[in-house]
Order: structure tokens, then sequence, then C-alpha cells
């Protein structure tokens, strides 16, 4: 590793900053918190990352030797960049930040060692986004400083996986070989959007790298905290199988709101891919029956344009649209896929029926006849929001509107046994009792369950074409699935029946929700735990197993300094048998024991103390 020689007054302007600033692990610090720290000497003024760009780690396939990323002659390759998406120049948005691919052809520097270099970076938001990876063969982290227009500044941790051996359930993109001297390689390559919060209220005016150059930094944003944009409905991509496969038809999908307000926005997202998809118009229109809309849909634009490509593992948000969304009402968004999808990001449990139309461009049309096929997941959309409007509730903290409640969960939340095309899934119902008190801001709530999914081990690898749908884990996608989620207050975390009933120890479960909690906080989030509900009479269900979710439980009720918790939803409570506490109670079982049946569901959403939230 390369260090830096400092004079003596530059060590000391640098020691201070780092003492005396809060650390990325903590709450996003209150204005009277942030340091007031001296600009970095002259000679360090901060330049645009490209004209600090030292590395190259890009290389054409004819000529594999022309970078060297890490010091060993190994490159990625510009074709599979290319066939990805990932063109230079391009700006690909990845959990809500956009990120610009360098403007460089293969064989030319394209990223930084991160030396302490001070670039500079301007915005207003809530995190700052690297699109970074590690060449030291593990993970690669140091400190950084951001500094803000008023003069304070505040410490922030980087920390980015290894470019090769990093794990593939977090990757941005991922590549399917390596180029060296000798050849190609028939292996991985990861790249990595890495997020860090900043201080709430401040305009960024330049950051300072880590001191760590196998750590490599291809491209630096701020992340905006989507002012004005409260999330109305949201689901989890669970994973990325076969489909259709679809040529040239159009989807039309039936989704849920929450909350509802004067104009919407969506969001499609191409997660886990490795290859870029087409999405040829789109439009949004309120859902009379089927396939039938209420009047003509309207049409969605993209940067202005009526569709967009989507680069691998990115995702797009729609224009503005002027468009009244109901609260309480089902939406229909519809988009052409004008190419041929043979797999795609699903979430595969929609408990919702959908449509897919005969060949053609549809997305328009005021008639249900085209829609002949139905399905029962939610491919690529990942999310609707709403802009702001009456009856919006209370303004959250930074303003712009009332903010969104996020549930992490499993198939309890994700809504498993509940009737279907009835939404009644118990983040339905919560949002429900939300619209219809006055007590607490009319929160968004954005169901984040995904069915078999677990906290600490993932069930899908997070690459290639999966067959099972049961997502990576809580602790793989709480920075996609919670951290970026538009408007987040307040995040529920619900899981841990499915570890327990695979073998996962009390102690491994209760590690993995402590991180969680100490993540979102990290974010200034409010964190709930809900109490795992009880299972016997179910196959995996055991004597053993419910030893280790009652040990589960005892830890999240303790209310112990470490768990990291603002408050306990005791849902074992809630749903159990006085008679038999390792039963669910007979009225709330769906049948299988396992999952609650409708008065289950509501049970558990009328248990929610509002105030909690």
């Amino acid at each position: 590793m390369r260090r830096r020689v400092w004079s003596t007054a530059v060590a000391l302007t640098l020691l201070s900053a780092l003492t005396a600033t809060v650390p990325a692990t903590a709450a996003v610090p209150p204005a009277d918190a942030v340091a007031a720290t001296a600009a970095p000497p002259a000679g360090e003024r901060p330049l645009s990352l490209e004209r600090l760009f030292d590395n190259t780690a890009v290389s054409d396939d004819a000529r594999p030797a022309g970078a060297d990323f890490d010091g060993s002659g190994r490159s990625l390759s510009a074709q599979d960049l290319t066939a990805a998406g990932w063109t230079p120049g391009r700006a690909p948005t990845v959990q809500g930040a956009r990120l610009t691919w360098p403007r460089r052809t293969p064989g030319g520097p394209d990223n930084v060692r991160a030396d302490g270099q001070s670039v500079r970076v301007r915005g207003h938001g809530d995190a700052l986004a690297f699109l970074a990876a590690g060449t030291g063969g593990g993970e690669e982290s140091g400190t950084g400083v951001v500094r803000y227009l008023d003069g304070s500044s505040s410490s922030y941790r980087l920390s980015a996986p290894d470019w090769r051996g990093g794990p593939l359930a977090t990757k941005a993109v991922a590549l399917p070989h390596i180029n060296t001297p000798g050849g190609q390689l028939a292996e991985k390559a990861r790249l990595y959007v890495v997020t860090v919060p900043l201080a709430r209220g401040r305009a960024v005016d330049s950051v300072e790298l880590p001191d760590n150059d196998d750590l490599h930094v291809f491209a630096l944003s701020v992340r905006s905290d989507s002012p004005g944009w409260t999330g109305s409905w949201a689901a989890s991509t669970s994973g990325h199988p076969a489909v259709g496969p679809w040529t040239d038809r159009t989807l039309r999908l039936v989704v849920h709101t929450s909350v509802g307000g004067p104009r919407v926005r969506i969001r499609l997202d191409n997660t886990f891919a490795g290859a870029p998809v087409r999405v040829g118009s789109a439009t949004v229109a309120v859902q009379a029956s089927g396939a039938s809309p209420r009047g003509a849909p309207v049409p969605l634009s993209f940067g202005g344009s009526g569709g967009t490509g989507i680069p691998a593992g990115a995702q797009a948000f729609s224009d503005p649209l002027g468009f009244d969304v109901p609260a309480d009402s089902n939406l229909l968004v519809s988009f052409h896929l004008p190419g041929t999808v043979a797999a795609a990001p699903v979430h595969s449990l929609a408990v919702q029926q959908s449509y897919v139309s005969e060949p053609g461009d549809h997305a328009g049309d005021t008639a249900p006849d085209a829609y002949t096929s139905t399905i029962l997941n939610w491919p690529l959309l990942t999310g609707v929001d709403v802009g702001d409007g009456p009856g919006g509730g209370k303004s959250g903290a930074s303003g712009g509107g009332p903010g969104s409640v996020v549930v992490l969960g499993d198939s309890i939340t994700d809504g498993e046994k509940s009737t279907r095309d009835a939404n009644r899934r118990w983040p339905d119902l919560l949002a429900d009792r939300l619209r219809e008190q006055g007590v607490v801001p009319h929160y968004g709530v954005l169901n984040q369950g995904i069915s078999a999914n677990r906290v600490v081990t993932d069930r899908y690898a997070g690459d290639g074409v999966s067959t099972d749908t049961g997502g990576v884990s809580a602790l793989h996608r709480l920075d996609r699935d919670v951290l970026a989620q538009t408007s987040a207050r307040t995040v529920v975390v619900f899981q841990g029946i499915n570890d327990v009933r695979w073998g996962a120890s009390a102690e491994q479960v209760v590690d993995g929700l402590r991180e969680i909690a100490e993540r979102a906080h990290g974010r200034g989030l409010r964190v709930l735990a809900a109490t795992i509900v009880p299972c016997a009479g179910e196959a995996r269900c055991t004597a053993a197993v419910d030893a280790q979710r009652s040990a589960v439980n005892r830890w999240i009720r303790s209310g112990s300094s470490d768990s990291g918790f603002d408050g306990v939803l005791d849902f074992d409570a809630v749903l159990r048998d006085p008679g038999d506490p390792t039963r669910m109670l007979s009225v709330y079982d769906s049948g299988d024991h396992l999952h609650p049946g409708d008065a289950g569901l509501a049970a558990l959403a009328e248990s929610v103390d509002l105030g909690l939230l």
C-alpha cells in the first residue's frame, strides 16, 4: 500500500478532522454535532474524480495487457461492460444514486486508488454513493472526510468487497470474464455500489477519500433524499428466474397503494441481471377491474423519452407525472418489452393477478382484450412513489411528505396464505389504520417481505438465472430494500423463523438482527423488531427449533442495550395459543401452522402501537 508523506501541518489538520467528527456507523449527525474543520491546504484543493484517475481497470479483449487493475495484470473486459449496458459516459442509477461510468476508452485511466485525495463533489442528499471495488484479496476499507459548504465536516467509513471474491448478493454488476495478459479467464468480476450517510441538511462541497490504495473508486455522487416524494408501494426482487419468454409483449401489473397524492413516479429495477433490458413505453392508470383501466392510461416518460434502457444491475425512475393517485387503490402499471426477455428480476409472490398481452405495445390500451395471459408475480417493477398533496399527514423529519414505514420480512409479511387479490397482507391493513387516524403521520407502508427469506443466509446467490426465489439474506438486501427506499423513516424487522427452521442458531439470528439495527440507525432510521410467531405442527418446527425461536424472542423482548431497537412488536404474544404457546391459535392459523390466515394477519396489523412508528 502506498502511503502519502504529509507535512506536519497537513497531518495535524487531517487528524483533527478525523477525531472531531462523527463516525459513519453512528446515527446521522445533527447539525450541532458536525465539526467545523479547516479547508484542505492549497496543494490539496478538490479536483473532479476524473482528473485524479491513476489506475486502468478496463482493457479491450484484443489488447488484454492494456490495463492492470490489481497490480497482477488482470482487468475488466470492455466488451463485457458494453454487453451489460455499462458504456463510457452512461450514468446508471443504483440504489437511487446516479453514477457515471468513466468516459474513457479501454486502456486509459478510469479509476482512483484511494490515497486521501480531495474530490470535488457537490450536492444535497442523504448519502454518498461510491462505485467501487477492492483489489487486495478481501474487503478493503478506510476512513474519509466529507466537507460541507458551510465549513463543517463529518467522517465516514468506506468498505468495498474484492472485485474477484466479494459476495455476488450485494454486487451492482457482475461480468463473466477477467482479462489477463495471457488471455481471458471465465471468472466473475464484480463492481459494487456502496453508500455512506451524510449529515442531514448540509450541502456537500468535497469528499476526502480514505487512504487505502487497494480501494478503487470509479464514480462518486450525492444521492438525493427525494424531497416531496413518499413511497406508496414497493416490492423486493426475490430472484431472477426464467420467464415467458416474452417477445414484443406488454406487462400490465396490478399494485395496491398505501397513500395517495397528485403526482406519481414508478421505479423499475434490473436487479441481479447480467444484461440490459429495454422498456419501450409505460403507462399508469387506476384499475377498474381485471386488466381494464378506469379511464385512459396516462403515458410515463424517462428522462423525457417514452422508453428507457436499464443496464444490468441498475434501475430507472420515471419522470414526475401529474396524476391523481388515490390512497388504498389498485393501479395498473403497464410497460412494453419490445425485445425478448427470457429471464427477469421478479418478486415471486404477488398474491395478486397481473396480465401479459399478445404481441405489440398495448401499454395505452383502454380495453383489456389484448391481455390474454395472467401471472402471479411482479417482474421488474419495484416501486410506486407519490408526490406532495392534500391529506398527506404531518410532514416527516426531512419535510416534503409524511415519509414511509418499511417492513422487512418473510412470507408472513409477503402475504402467503392471505386471500388473493384482496390486499389483506398485514402491511396493507397497517396502512389502513394509519390513514384512519390523526395522531402520527399518514406514512406510506412499503412491504419488503420475501417468501422463504432469511436474516443471515442467502436462498438465491444473487447472480444468474435462479430456480430459488427466496432472495438474498436480509443482511445482504438491507441497503437496497430498506436504506435506499423513498422517504424511509422507520423499519420494522419481522424475520428469523426461516433461519431457525433451517438450522441457524438463536445467536446467529440475534447477531444478524443486531447488525440490521446498527446499520439502519446509522442512516437515521427508527428500528422496531417483531417477535417470531409460533409454528408447532409444521414439519420443520420441532421442539429444538422452538427453543431457538424462544431464545431470539427473549432477546428481542429484553430491551437490552445492545439490541439497538427503538421498540418491540410482540407478534408472538398476539398469535400464540395460550394453552400451548408453541402453537398458533387455531382461529389465526391458515391451516399449515406456519402462516397466519386473513384473521391472523388482521390481528398483527391491529396490534401495532402506532405511536412506536
